[in-house]
């Protein structure tokens, strides 16, 4: 799975520019707040239809302009494929070889990728939306109906959430089994592709953490194990635990039980890296993480996704950076950084560098 090209028009500080990838290291380089984030962004974008740094689309859009256009070429194992987004103030179309898709669900899958930045430490030490966050989105590149299924238990939650709000206590319990029937048939099909997709990701995560540390630290990812079996089985389990709830969920006004308070336990030498795993430590084990999916989803698609690596380079020692490079040769990878020389170490890549959101050509050294 290879990115050929991107083109990005009005896209934050970038006014028109076209990049052209090679198959393996592709590095952005340049000072600060020039743009190599952005252009990573765009990325991820045409990838999964969202952006890891913005609530709104309409913030991808450059000061001034109407509305920004991105667009990839790319190669994935069934061939061609190309990808366009024109985002406006009130909405966005994104269309796949020509044809405008309806729903993000159709998006996924054209071009996998994984995203790993500093910010990303955010997986192992804050609450347990973050690590929500990752499985939803790591999932649902591979997996259309766990996106599917969790758009509409989100939808049918809010719903819940809002009727437990009223102040008509029999109108609660009266309509509480309709929604909870809907709410655990998809909460089912979530629940099981997340244990899945846990139990593939921890040995994967072991052995790159291992290979990251020498060996001279353990991670171990424990999962939620509060539902367990097959999807009839899980909805059943999660439909008595919600009827048991009604008086905590009315009295507290939101849905007490389902995958929505799911967490995952990091440890590290067998302590909790939430509370006693140095920065140090914590990165080590995100990037472990991050690999690992990596892995996930060539063992799944059969090939390799787009790796993009946001300034990762300068957050980690030489040992581990090196070693880092010496993984990543066979994945198409965007890394970006402020001094290519300093990360290169020997490996062959394509160098682009940017000032003020354009491509300094001149500067351009091939692999």
């Amino acid at each position: 799975m290879q990115i050929k090209n991107l083109s990005l028009q009005n896209f934050r500080n970038y006014e028109n520019e076209c990049f052209s990838f090679s198959e393996g290291l592709n590095i952005l380089f340049g000072k600060n707040a020039q743009g190599k984030t952005n252009c990573a962004e765009a990325v991820f974008y045409l990838c999964t239809g969202t952006s890891l740094r913005i609530r709104h689309d309409r913030q991808l859009i450059r000061i001034g302009a109407p509305c920004a256009r991105i667009a990839a070429d790319a190669e994935n194992r069934y061939g061609r494929v190309r990808i366009e987004a024109d985002i406006h103030e009130d909405g966005r179309e994104i269309r796949i070889n020509g044809g405008r898709i309806s729903k993000n669900a159709d998006l996924m899958g054209h071009i996998n990728s994984v995203f790993f930045s500093p910010g990303e430490l955010r997986l192992i030490q804050d609450g347990p939306d973050e690590r929500r966050r990752f499985m939803n989105m790591s999932i649902s590149q591979t997996s259309p109906a766990y996106y599917t299924a969790l758009l509409r238990y989100n939808k049918i939650l809010d719903q819940r959430n809002a009727l437990l709000k009223n102040k008509d206590i029999g109108l609660i319990l009266d309509t509480l089994p309709v929604w909870d029937e809907q709410l655990c048939r998809y909460a089912a099909v979530i629940v099981k592709k997340r244990a899945e997709f846990l139990e593939k990701l921890a040995p994967y995560a072991k052995e790159l953490h291992a290979f990251l540390t020498d060996g001279a630290e353990e991670l171990v990812i424990s999962p939620d194990k509060k539902y367990e079996g097959e999807e009839g089985d899980i909805a059943e389990k999660l439909k008595r635990q919600l009827g048991r709830n009604y008086e905590k969920d009315v009295r507290l006004g939101f849905t007490t039980v389902g995958p929505h308070r799911d967490d995952i336990d990091f440890f590290i030498s067998g302590k909790d890296a939430k509370a006693y795993a140095s920065q140090g430590q914590t990165r080590t084990a995100a990037l472990a993480v991050k690999l690992s999916e990596v892995e996930i989803f060539r063992e799944l698609s059969g090939e390799y996704p787009v790796l993009i690596l946001d300034d990762v380079m300068s957050e980690l020692d030489l040992p581990r950076r090196k070693k880092l490079l010496k993984r990543i040769s066979s994945v198409q990878t965007i890394l970006t950084c402020t001094h290519a020389e300093r990360v290169l170490y020997g490996a062959e890549c394509r160098k682009i560098r940017i000032e003020n959101g354009r491509i300094k050509r001149e500067k351009e050294e091939g692999a």
